[in-house]
């Protein structure tokens, strides 16, 4: 394989705050892709920055009575430990307070004038004669002009979802002040975006293949759009914390022009430390250079950045890859509207990190979909995967192989079946990882997991060891699944790295990389004493994480105080809205209805029950059924068969909280003809209405068990 040469980086977290979920989402997402690439022998250089400008910031320093920069380096002091904590695996964290980022930013805007891309402008914008400098929208509201709701930002109106210019509100008045804003004139530099050569390279560039095809499809609207593309306003005046433009006194670089240019400062930190090359890393077209950012910033990352880094002579990027948002139970989380998860209190209750990284993998694909975060699924995937399957292997068998063989393993024996399966899974899982379709590695990777539980449960081990003269089977059995065991070892590497070190360890496999793919461990080979590797998630960890006044049961809403006892929910993260000036709490739901309890059914015989077929169950995909908005069309494995059932509970489950999942079905139900394809049985769960509970055996049964 030919070693390729990646430059990789993360979206920059402003630095008002420490990371929320969100982040940690994306950073897994990027952290698993570069180290699958590093498994493989490729050469990834993965960096990040704080944000560390903007006016945010500057206002929210003040009103704790400290400098800028006082307030960055303590928010920058907490992200080795929530980093560190989750197993991200930057080669280098820098910030856009830098002299790599004041130099390269000075560079890059001296050749954009010298290609004749930048102009100046007479704007007009609101100004706060209390507060002494000018408005962005977020610092302005007032009545909104369409639906006369009142209080409302200066761009749109959360209400009636109205988008309208600051000087369109009714009443305006500042948001930091109060005062009365007034309009005043001011100098601007812009970015000469709508220039037809650099339209056409924007062109070219977002529609060559580089982007999604969901987010081509974006710019392709704003690139062909009856407006086209407007000059993009490049700076802000004085008071403002962040670059000064190099010929302009009083004028700053706007922080969206500074922020991405740090993804090469950062790099150009890192190479200085590390003895590397930067201008010839750059300059080489081998390089690799790949972006990951949320959805709600796609348009600075394929217009201006692209835009920015051709015309000033550096390379361009070779993918934007686009990911969704985290949502808690259906909720949306927003860092400006509320509060989600927070990554220090998740790894300060002693969740382990690697139950999220693997929640996560299993969640997210190539497109551009939120990812939903719901604790009762949370717990049920991870134990049933990780614990019921995956570390189930070993546990069952390597305390055999040191208490009656010394540790040393016998020549493993491997079925027709589990060559097929295993012989084959290293290139499809590797297409999996480098496709970013973590969730269908994961479901390969489990897939292979049951034959494996499957092969330990036929040939029973623990009987083996009880019956005389079965040392030789015993001795066999013990080894082949510890060899399996190190095949899914080897291939959840890259999601759970700090899982997979200890099965290293324990079972002497040396560093695992991708070439290792499929060679089983030889007879001979020893390893040490078995030791747990992961425990199961507790509900009462899950309750912690996520109390009753949760953002997942609770509205949010903007006070100008604290609640009183805020702090003692530690694991909501304080959020600090994005103009700085709001503080936000939790509203407590409404009293849910209670349960009502049907009474008890007309009591069937023994025979009765017995002519019902229960089987285990899994979900190998759910798909919402266009026709019926109740339904979700699933494919069940029986593990003798599969089966489409169609069941009413999308008012409960979305289609990602399912796939992979056990369940239990009806098997002997007669199949039912419905307008949109046949129900072959029935899924079972708890309530009706949306609450709508599926039922799902304890970890280790396998699809095709029946009830009893």
């Amino acid at each position: 394989m030919k070693q390729r040469k990646l430059f990789v980086t993360t979206a920059l977290p402003y630095a008002n705050a420490g990371f929320h979920i969100g982040h940690i989402m994306e950073y897994t997402q990027a952290d698993i892709w570069v180290r699958f690439l590093r498994m493989q022998g490729h050469e990834v250089h993965f960096v990040c920055a704080d944000d560390a400008h903007g006016a945010p910031i500057m206002l929210m320093a003040e009103k704790q009575g400290i400098t800028p920069q006082q307030l960055v380096a303590n928010i920058a002091a907490t992200r080795p430990h929530d980093l560190n904590g989750f197993n991200i695996s930057f080669d280098h964290w820098h910030s856009t307070e830098s002299p790599e980022n004041l130099e390269l930013c000075h560079t890059i805007y001296r050749k954009l004038k010298a290609n004749k891309l930048i102009t100046t402008k007479t704007i007009e914008q609101f100004y706060d004669p209390v507060k002494g400098m000018f408005l962005a929208d977020r610092y302005i509201k007032g009545e909104c002009p369409k639906c006369h709701a009142k209080d409302q930002y200066g761009d749109s109106c959360e209400v009636c979802g109205a988008v309208y210019a600051p000087t369109e509100l009714i009443n305006p008045y500042s948001a930091l002040t109060g005062a009365k804003p007034i309009l005043k004139e001011s100098e601007h530099y812009f970015l000469r975006i709508s220039e037809p050569h650099v339209v056409e390279f924007l062109r070219e560039w977002a529609l060559g293949g580089r982007l999604q095809p969901e987010v081509a499809n974006k710019i392709r609207e704003w690139l062909e759009g009856d407006a086209g593309l407007a000059d993009w306003d490049i700076s802000r005046d004085a008071p403002y914390l962040g670059i000064e433009i190099p010929d302009a006194p009083g004028k700053y670089f706007y922080v969206w022009l500074d922020a991405p240019i740090c993804y090469l400062a950062s790099l150009k930190a890192y190479c200085i430390k590390s003895k590397l090359d930067f201008e010839a890393l750059l300059a080489d077209p081998a390089t690799e250079q790949v972006h990951f950012i949320g959805k709600d910033i796609i348009y600075f990352h394929t217009l201006f950045w692209p835009a920015i880094l051709k015309f000033s002579g550096f390379k361009v990027p070779d993918k934007v890859y686009v990911h969704g948002f985290v949502t808690i139970t259906g909720e949306k989380m927003s860092k400006s509207r509320g509060s989600g998860i927070s990554p220090r209190a998740y790894l300060e209750l002693g969740l382990n990190p690697e139950w999220f990284r693997y929640y996560i993998a299993a969640k997210l694909n190539d497109k551009v979909e939120d990812i939903d975060f719901n604790p009762a699924d949370f717990l049920a995937r991870v134990n049933s995967d990780l614990i019921g399957k995956y570390v189930n292997i070993a546990s069952r068998c390597a305390g055999f192989l040191t208490k009656k063989f010394d540790g040393v393993l016998a020549k493993t024996e491997l079925s027709a079946e589990m060559k097929e399966a295993f012989g084959g899974a290293a290139a499809e899982i590797a297409g999996y990882y480098e496709g970013r379709e973590f969730g269908k590695a994961v479901r390969k990777i489990m897939a292979l997991a049951d034959i494996a539980n499957q092969f330990v449960d036929a040939n029973k081990p623990w009987e083996l060891a009880k019956r005389e003269g079965s040392e030789k089977e015993l001795h066999t059995v013990c080894s082949t699944a510890i060899s399996l065991f190190r095949e899914l070892t080897l291939y959840l590497k890259p999601i759970l790295p700090t899982l997979a070190a200890e099965a290293e360890d324990i079972f002497q496999l040396g560093n695992l990389v991708w070439s290792d793919a499929f060679k089983p461990l030889p007879a001979g080979h020893k390893i040490k004493p078995y030791r747990h590797l992961m425990a199961r998630v507790d509900q009462k960890q899950m309750d912690a994480l996520l109390p009753p006044d949760s953002p997942a049961d609770a509205t949010v809403s903007a006070v100008t105080k604290p609640a009183k006892g805020a702090a003692k929910t530690p694991a909501i993260a304080a959020v600090v809205a994005s103009d700085a000036a709001t503080e936000f709490v939790l509203v407590p739901p409404e009293v849910p209805k209670p349960v009502v309890i049907a009474p008890i059914g007309e009591t069937i015989s023994i025979d009765d029950f017995a002519r019902l077929d229960l089987r285990v169950a899994r979900i190998l995909t759910a798909e919402l059924v266009p026709e019926a908005d109740k339904l979700l069309r699933l494919t069940l494995d029986l593990g003798i068969e599969r089966r489409t059932v169609f069941a009413g509970i999308r008012a409960a489950y979305t289609p990602d909280m399912l796939v992979g999942r056990l369940t239990i079905m009806v098997a002997n139900l007669a199949a039912r003809k419905m307008r949109f394809g046949e129900s072959q049985g029935m899924v079972l769960a708890a309530g009706d209405g949306s609450s709508i509970y599926l039922l799902a055996p304890d970890a280790g049964a396998v699809p095709g068990m029946r009830i009893k």
